[in-house]
């Protein structure tokens, strides 16, 4: 089978080569997620990201299988017949079967290749793979779990696919499987139960059982080895559920997991050790803007400040240049993602601020979906009278210009009293009327259906911050995703990070975090905890992550009114810094990017996957895990978007007040030199067979060694 491949991991300038000699031309990848071209969390963006680097790697072999889902189809998919002689039979067969399989591109960047299974239309199979299941497996999938019916059904026809593709080749085939998370996990294992030539690789991105535990408010990671799995699952009614996540991780060839904080929870939950931990990246490149990432942030937090111009209207008492933007966004998920720490915190921010007077005013967005019905009348008017406000001072600009302009032009100075007429200040005063508000600026920015007991506005109403002139500390919580045709707030995500100064998210669960990464990547700090996955990642990696703008909360070995103030006090920090040294930050959190691109990360995925031929085809491939003892830093140039100084980078940097300047300078090349040798030397993974396994990244750690 031919394969155009493109190993770009080991292309890369100074970085050492592996030492396998993988003939991959006759192996044939698949990827099986609930995910591919069906956006329902972040594993599709793990998908989605990795995507154009593993197609480079495995070329015409590598196909992504997913559900069929018509309306993704039409936005997400060019459907095309199949390129594999063999993959074309085997759909071929399946749809003579009475199955419904598609064969696509996926429009996303590296274009792969997608076959897409319509699991609705094989419903009719379903009882008789329920007891196929139970006989094989003993597992019983109640009849009303509409997500464990898709899975089982789902799980068959991936199984169906590759045995009908193995059987289809003309020669003994080398077939490799990922399949991620427990809606994909049953294919894993009737894969292994019927003896097909598959090797198998199992992700979980997040343990069932630990996300309902500690949605639970138990003391989950303290508690990990004392679980009764079997009663906890049957006690939350997922017991099904369970046992399909636990046989496909215990089945797999190869067991992988995003981060050593869920590694641990799941040799605990699961039963397995993972066999090698595969961090979750991002393509760097589509946030990357070189030099302009620190006007992109000022261009972005100006969107956002009349956005604030417009909710706060009658209430806009403190001043925007000094005013810092909080968020927190995810799924709503009010522990888990530690949304009550946050305004615990929060509140306990603006008691700081108003007994020791400060100047800085705080506005925490809380980006969270939760069932609305509308927008807030309030809100839509505060748009609609700043924009009248906005309308009625370019009328009297232009009239005031014309009156000026004229004046000049017979050259005389013009008579002030005369420029403005008697309609012009009328037509200011009403709008200044305009402006008078007898309520207070509203929380949020929508009607809740449940408005009484949603666990944001009833800890708001608890802590007291209602946005009063007196609170340093405003909150606006906006239940829906970010979205540039918005009527309130036209920004889409990524602008709006750009243009916050600080992410906030205090998760007690959180088995990888993308949030705080594309914080990361945008140049944008952010505050993350040592129970995520992320965190533990920078701390992993980064001797003094607080040096570059990555804040890890104390989650674990700390109580809550511990974590809590902990928090307070990297909040009351941040806002006590000047402009300069927010821009200083920004520059050094940005330097950290290259750490988080899938062109290093890729690597561990690579790893795994070699793994996992090598156990299952032992006579054709060999897999001898690496030392970290031979890795070599890889030296990679200056970021061309770190100014040599702030100060004197005027076109890079917004531009800063004179108050602001002073004399230190901000050397460069002592601040690379500090940040080579704040790097951790890699740590190492101990793997079941031959030496340890590198779990940090060889080569990356020096970073910004080079500033010639």
């Amino acid at each position: 089978m031919p394969l155009a491949r493109s190993l770009s991991i080991t292309s890369l300038s100074g970085l050492e080569e592996w030492d396998e000699e993988f003939d991959l031309e006759d192996a044939v990848l698949f990827e099986i997620a609930w995910e591919v071209a069906n956006k329902v969390g972040g594993i599709y963006t793990v998908i989605q990201t990795k995507a154009r680097l593993t197609a480079e790697e495995w070329g015409e072999n590598y196909f992504l299988v997913g559900p069929y889902v018509e309306s993704n189809v039409r936005t997400q998919v060019e459907l095309i017949e199949p390129t594999n002689p063999a993959l074309k039979r085997a759909i071929d067969k399946m749809n003579s079967s009475g199955c419904k399989v598609y064969f696509g591109r996926w429009l996303i960047e590296g274009s792969p290749y997608v076959v897409l299974i319509d699991v609705a239309f094989t419903a009719w199979n379903l009882d008789k793979w329920k007891k196929e299941l139970w006989d094989n497996f003993s597992i019983g999938v109640p009849w009303f779990d509409r997500e464990a019916n898709d899975a089982v059904l789902f799980g068959f026809l991936t199984a169906w696919l590759l045995g009908e593709y193995a059987a289809q080749c003309e020669e003994p085939p080398h077939i490799l499987a990922h399949f991620h998370e427990w809606l994909a996990g049953l294919g894993l294992a009737l894969c292994r139960q019927r003896q097909l030539p598959v090797a198998t690789i199992f992700t979980t991105h997040a343990t069932l059982l630990g996300r309902y535990l500690c949605a639970g408010s138990v003391d989950f990671y303290n508690n990990l080895a004392d679980f009764n799995v079997d009663k906890e699952a049957g006690d939350r009614q997922i017991y099904h559920r369970y046992c399909l996540e636990r046989t496909a991780a215990r089945c797999a060839h190869v067991f992988t997991t995003v981060s050593q904080i869920t590694a641990v929870e799941a040799e605990h939950l699961l039963k397995r050790k993972p066999d090698i931990i595969t961090p979750n990246g991002l393509n760097v490149k589509k946030f990357s803007a070189m030099h302009e990432f620190q006007n992109l942030h000022a261009q972005s937090k100006n969107r956002i400040q009349e956005f604030i111009r417009g909710h706060f209207y009658g209430h806009l008492d403190f001043n925007l240049d000094k005013c810092l933007f909080l968020f927190i966004a995810g799924r709503y998920e009010f522990s888990n993602k530690g949304a009550d720490i946050f305004l615990e915190a929060l509140a306990r921010l603006n008691y700081l601020l108003r007994v020791n007077h400060s100047d800085v005013t705080v506005v925490a967005f809380f980006i969270m979906p939760a069932r609305t019905n509308n927008f807030n009348v309030e809100t839509l008017k505060g748009q609609a009278v700043r924009k009248q406000l906005w309308d009625t001072a370019q009328t009297v600009k232009e009239r005031f210009g014309k009156k000026l302009y004229e004046s000049l032009l017979v050259g005389q100075l013009p008579d002030v009293s005369k420029m403005l007429s008697k309609d012009d200040f009328t037509m200011m005063k009403r709008a200044i009327f305009a402006t008078q508000r007898q309520c207070q600026p509203p929380i949020c920015t929508h009607n809740m259906l449940e408005d009484s007991n949603d666990p944001i506005l009833t800890c708001i109403r608890r802590i007291g911050l209602f946005n009063s002139s007196a609170d340093r500390v405003k909150v606006i919580f906006h239940p829906e995703f970010l979205s540039s045709t918005s009527p309130l707030l036209p920004m889409d995500y990524e602008e709006f990070v750009r243009g916050c100064h600080l992410g906030v998210f205090p998760s007690y669960y959180e088995p990888w975090g993308y949030t705080p990464a594309e914080c990361t990547v945008m140049g944008i700090p952010s505050i993350s905890t040592n129970l995520s996955g992320f965190g533990c990642f920078m701390e992993e990696h980064i001797a003094d992550p607080s040096a570059y703008g990555i804040y890890i909360l104390d989650r674990r070995y700390r109580g809550v009114d511990e974590s809590c103030n902990q928090l307070t006090s990297y909040l009351f920090q941040f806002c006590q810094q000047s402009r300069r040294a927010r821009i200083i930050q920004r520059n050094r959190t940005e330097r950290l990017s290259d750490l988080l691109d899938w062109r290093y990360l890729g690597r561990y995925y690579i790893s795994a996957r070699h793994m996992a031929l090598a156990k299952a085809f032992p006579d054709t491939y060999f897999y001898q895990p690496h030392d970290s003892d031979t890795a070599q830093g890889f030296r990679y140039p200056r970021p061309a978007s770190v100014p040599p100084s702030p100060s004197l980078s005027r076109h890079s940097s917004p531009r800063q007040s004179e108050a602001e300047e002073d004399d230190d300078r901000y050397d460069e090349d002592a601040e690379a030199e500090k940040d080579r040798l704040n790097i951790r030397q890699p740590l190492t993974l101990p793997s079941k067979k031959g030496p340890a396994l590198p779990y940090t990244l060889p080569g990356i750690y020096e970073i910004l060694a080079s500033v010639d």
